[in-house]
């Protein structure tokens, strides 16, 4: 099979007849063979239905994953990608938004110019302000911490993958947004990029929020960009904080007291070591270190047990 399109929804009965009627005439134009996955989401209108009606019309092409609640964008590629079974992996949001015309040059970027991931942007875009300026700052920082320079749009749901990517990668939570950034993690590194047109909204309205998306991206990187430096070596992060604490509180507890202990040597006033602020600070800076460098210990010991502590990328073997 030539193609699997990936399409995760929420409450877009009215898109989706016209959107499986473009990609289905987009395919037959151009002779792939093809499997439309609709992974419907918790929707509470008629969407199911409508998948129903799509795949009792055409058995072959369209398939169908039902959520009995709304989990999330993330789980709902995560089960698409289990069941896809095409060379090249499409995704695509339902709301008529992303145009399936732009499949076949992701698809050849993919087979011809040897690319892992080629995601969409959308460099014109029709959305609010509310959308579009946190959008802009969370890829901004998206870029830097990734490292992944060359990506605009980390978020665009029109994304083409070789399949060994979307078979590597373990989209959970909310992490759908950093799916480049997971990929490279994983070995994936010929990551591209395409311009791709953004069409307004044809029917209902946005299911996310600007400010939403905002806060919770730069969670989501923090624990991203933490869980691929330190996910199975804590010891490094924690243990040199704590340790570096812990010394900085012993210097200046001896500081203190060599301080009063000068005094006294010359006959200078002075006061009780726990009378100054600056020992209850050195202490505390102590204790914190010494529970910063624990942590690190019962992390690194969690890690050790863990049984996917020797998962590694192997491309191949002979």
């Amino acid at each position: 099979m030539n193609i699997s399109i990936v399409i995760p929804l929420y409450n877009e009965e009215e898109s989706l007849p016209e959107l499986f009627a473009w990609i289905k005439r987009v395919m037959e134009d151009n002779g792939f063979t093809y499997e439309v996955i609709f992974v419907n989401d918790g929707s509470t209108d008629g969407s199911w239905k409508v998948i129903e009606a799509l795949c009792a019309k055409h058995r072959e092409a369209v398939r169908g994953i039902k959520f009995r609640r709304n989990y999330g964008k993330s789980p709902a590629l995560f089960c698409g990608f289990q069941a896809a079974q095409g060379d090249v992996v499409i995704t695509m949001d339902a709301d008529l938004q992303d145009s399936p015309d732009e499949i076949p040059e992701l698809y050849r970027m993919i087979t011809e110019e040897g690319y892992d991931l080629v995601s969409g942007w959308k460099k014109k875009r029709y959305d609010p302000l509310s959308k579009t300026i946190p959008t802009k700052l969370f890829n901004a920082t998206a870029r830097r911490v990734s490292g992944i320079k060359n990506l605009h749009d980390f978020n665009c749901g029109l994304k083409a993958y070789r399949k060994d990517v979307i078979k590597n990668i373990e989209v959970y939570g909310e992490m759908h947004r950093y799916i480049p950034y997971l990929a490279k993690n994983a070995g994936f590194t010929k990551i591209g990029e395409k311009v791709v047109h953004h069409q307004a909204r044809k029917f209902g309205k946005t299911k996310f929020g600007g400010l939403n998306r905002f806060f919770n991206g730069y969670l989501d990187l923090i624990s991203l960009w933490f869980l691929s430096t330190f996910g199975v070596k804590p010891m490094h992060f924690f243990g040199f904080l704590g340790s570096l604490m812990f010394i900085i509180g012993f210097i200046a507890v001896i500081i203190v007291g060599v301080s009063k202990l000068y005094a006294m040597s010359h006959g200078m006033p002075y006061r009780l070591v726990t009378d100054s602020p600056y020992f209850y600070l050195a202490l505390t800076s102590m204790i914190i270190g010494t529970q910063l460098f624990v942590a690190g210990f019962l992390g690194e010991l969690i890690s050790r047990n863990s049984t996917e502590r020797n998962k590694y990328q192997i491309e191949k073997t002979i």
